[in-house]
């Protein structure tokens, strides 16, 4: 039952959302993998279509926030504010927009150092600490990240342990020209609709939602999904090829400065296993791993200067790991 559900939900995205079939699939997978993303890309492919797209067809507050640098960390996680009645008065803590099912944070290398800690400490612990007193998130809780690879000025760079709490980090490119075409008859057909349809009427027309409960049936079903002792050991190899590189390849002994944390593995395992049951099987398969495996790494890989001077970037080290590390 579950399984129908987030197909549903998926293909309820699919209508909205053009030419980014990968993009939904790593929103499904982080959504229930109980992760947060990192979406990479230039401005106009759909980073927040999607991700409202996702809030819209589940039955979840979503939350925006937008990254500015003279933005506080009372501005996403909230703050105490003195209330009076009468001749009393107490303290209230008032919740900021980081406490939603799903929180899009749009642009977050504009924001500040201490904005992002914060942000990221609320990921990480699932939880906010204001005045001594600890707030929890919703047990539906996502983040999804976005920032512009191109501009650079007016931007905080996320450090590098930071960029490890991400789950996934996920690269958008420019859709197919077939699919530009049809992304304008999108456009021009749901302003039509806007034009002729009352309040009443489009209320009315939009089905009922997904309700979060499927999510949670759906992790239990992905933790039960098999992972074999070989397929542990392939994860594992992977992500231990990225700190002894000089095993495997002189040429990406020389890429790579920094390897990735054991975080690596575990965010293979779950994308893995997630992939694995959107697929409809109850086992991992090496496919599974070699499929977000790009994700899952690219973030976590500190390149040295002469991988840059060489124009490599994380993928192209990552795909020549993959044809190094042997198949189990």
């Amino acid at each position: 039952m579950s399984k129908e559900r987030i197909n549903e939900l998926r293909s309820r995205m699919q209508e909205s959302i053009i030419g980014q079939e990968a993009v939904i699939e790593r929103l499904l997978i982080g959504l229930l993998a109980n992760g947060n993303l990192l979406v990479e890309g230039l401005p106009g492919l759909a980073k927040t279509r999607a991700i409202k797209a996702l809030a819209e067809h589940l039955e979840a507050d979503f939350s925006r926030i937008q990254f500015t640098p003279d933005l506080l960390p009372s501005d996403v996680t909230g703050t105490e504010v003195y209330y009076q009645d009468g001749n009393r008065g107490d303290f209230r803590f008032e919740p900021g927009p980081i406490f939603a099912n799903i929180v899009l944070g749009d642009e977050i290398n504009r924001a500040p150092a201490k904005v992002q800690a914060a942000m990221l400490e609320a990921m990480e612990e699932r939880q906010v600490t204001v005045a001594g007193k600890t707030h929890s998130m919703p047990p539906l809780f996502m983040v999804m990240a976005t920032q512009n690879p191109v501009e650079q000025e007016g931007t905080y760079p996320l450090p590098e342990a930071q960029m490890d709490r991400f789950l996934m980090h996920v690269n958008i490119v420019y859709p197919p020209v077939e699919d530009e075409i049809r992304i304008v008859d999108l456009v021009r057909i749901e302003e039509q609709r806007a034009q002729v349809a009352t309040d009443q009427d489009s209320a009315a027309e939009k089905p009922a939602r997904i309700p979060q409960q499927a999510v949670f049936d759906a992790r239990r079903e992905i933790a039960e999904v098999h992972v074999s002792a070989p397929m542990k050991r392939y994860m594992a190899d992977l992500v231990y090829a990225t700190r002894t590189p000089e095993k495997y390849s002189a040429d990406v002994a020389r890429w790579i400065e920094v390897g990735a944390s054991p975080r690596a593995s575990i965010a293979l395992d779950k994308c893995g296993r997630t992939h694995a049951w959107l697929r409809g099987r109850d086992y991992l398969d090496p496919e599974d791993i070699r499929a977000i495996v790009h994700d899952c790494l690219r973030h976590r890989l500190m390149l040295s200067y002469e991988a840059h001077g060489e124009r490599m970037n994380a993928d192209k080290v990552i795909d020549t790991l993959l044809a190094e590390v042997a198949l189990p």
